[in-house]
């Protein structure tokens, strides 16, 4: 038996899962020809109007803790103009959650941006920073006597590696000067709705507030340890990549070749660690890089269990706050691994002896994943989007299975994780 003391949720974002032909930057990169099977974010899981359905599931496998998103352009269709439906649909939403014993998490940026918020530049303008403050501060007072816990921004160094560096986000570009400059952005943005959360809240009289953000870490390793260029190329992209990002987020200290922008000083800037893991890079040169042999998912990044410990232990020596694993989940579109993939992270956190206190699996069902738009299942719960049937899966069942025993038992390991391997 394999005590799990970790309280186990699920995740999900806006635009992922709702639907609805809604004018933001997925929706135009999708017509914009950019989704690789051509999937409709307006699609998507429909769970607009299926939404009881699916709390009513997650109630049913035992899940007590569920980390969502707002869409913006649906609250905020145009600069100042707020759509009272929405925001009603989003407080019935949040209160049925409520009511099934769920605590939301609640996610106020998923890598998601109103048209006309990216026409004015998005995060690559200082002058924005004041508009995304503008939007928290509606949301918290539209949401605040029903959710106490936030996550400002999701993963602020993937929205701009891919959307300014790689450009296979939106909005495409491929410029170092402007990836840093939002990345420098986004981490002003987090500190200053930071203060600005816990300021609303404790005006409208709660005490229970907690803030963080969500930061995708990973491991970089060299090819080679024996080469001293893989060695050093590895800590410069590892430093690139999230290090100086996660020091100027947690403790408000900008360094080289970050950029302060408005009032930020140096602080203590969440009250739990937010960490979505997914990978280990394997680096030799500039970008990343898979090692040789080693086993993956069905999107060809490596399965490295050890990794969710370390990266969490290293935020941990950074600012010590209890961790929250706001995403970890695999790609696995025949359920033939996933059980053995969430068992052996979850050992990784149980034996590391770090304070984790939650675990919420990416995702609950599968969803319009990007650019992979419909062709890449990461959910406990599978989806047959031409019926939108949702079907639990053997991974589900698993999941569902360790928050009944609050653990793993033999009979446990030996009926879902036993019979599965790893591929190569």
């Amino acid at each position: 038996m394999t005590d799990i003391k970790i309280q186990l949720g699920v995740a999900s974002a806006a635009t992922q899962i709702e639907g609805g032909d809604l004018v933001h930057t997925w929706s135009d990169w999708y017509k914009k020809g950019h989704i690789h099977d051509s999937a409709d974010p307006a699609r998507a899981n429909d769970h607009l109007h299926r939404w009881k359905e699916d709390i009513d599931l997650m109630a049913d496998m035992g899940i007590t803790i569920y980390r969502l998103s707002i869409e913006w352009a649906r609250i905020e269709p145009a600069r100042g103009a707020y759509d009272e439906a929405a925001v009603s649909w989003y407080r019935e939403l949040l209160s049925y959650i409520k009511s099934k014993g769920i605590a939301p998490l609640l996610t106020l940026h998923h890598f998601t941006n109103p048209l006309w918020f990216e026409g004015s530049g998005g995060f690559s303008e200082p002058a924005n920073i004041p508009v995304f403050l503008g939007f928290v501060e509606y949301a918290v007072k539209k949401f605040g006597d029903l959710v106490d816990e936030y996550v400002t921004i999701n993963e602020p160094n993937v929205f701009a590696v891919m959307g300014y560096f790689d450009g296979v986000f939106p909005p495409g570009r491929r410029s170092i000067p402007e990836t840093l400059r939002v990345q420098s952005i986004m981490s002003s943005c987090h500190i200053q709705a930071y203060e600005l959360i816990h300021r609303l809240r404790k005006e409208m009289g709660y005490t229970n507030t907690k803030v963080g953000f969500a930061h995708h870490a990973r491991v970089f390793e060299p090819q080679s340890k024996n080469n001293l260029w893989h060695r050093f190329i590895a800590g410069l992209t590892s430093l690139m990549f999230q290090g100086v990002l996660t020091r100027a987020c947690l403790l408000g200290r900008f360094s080289f070749p970050l950029k302060k922008y408005g009032a930020v000083c140096p602080g203590q800037y969440a009250d739990f660690l937010g960490l979505n893991y997914y990978t280990r890079s394997t680096v030799s040169k500039l970008g990343d890089g898979v090692r040789e042999g080693s086993h993956r998912n069905d999107l060809g990044w490596e399965i490295y269990p050890e990794g969710i410990a370390q990266c969490a232990r290293e935020l941990h020596e950074l600012l010590p706050r209890p961790i929250y694993i706001t995403e970890n989940g695999t790609c696995d579109n025949n359920d033939s691994f996933r059980c053995r993939y969430i068992h052996d992270h979850l050992k990784a956190l149980v034996d590391s002896g770090l304070p984790v206190e939650r675990y919420y699996h990416w995702c609950f069902t599968d969803n319009f994943e990007w650019c992979e738009g419909e062709s890449a299942r990461f959910g406990l719960v599978h989806i047959d989007y031409a019926t939108q049937k949702r079907t639990v899966k053997n991974s589900g069942r698993f999941f569902a299975a360790i928050i009944k025993n609050r653990g793993i038992t033999k009979e446990m390991y030996d009926e879902f994780v036993a019979p599965q391997e790893y591929h190569l």
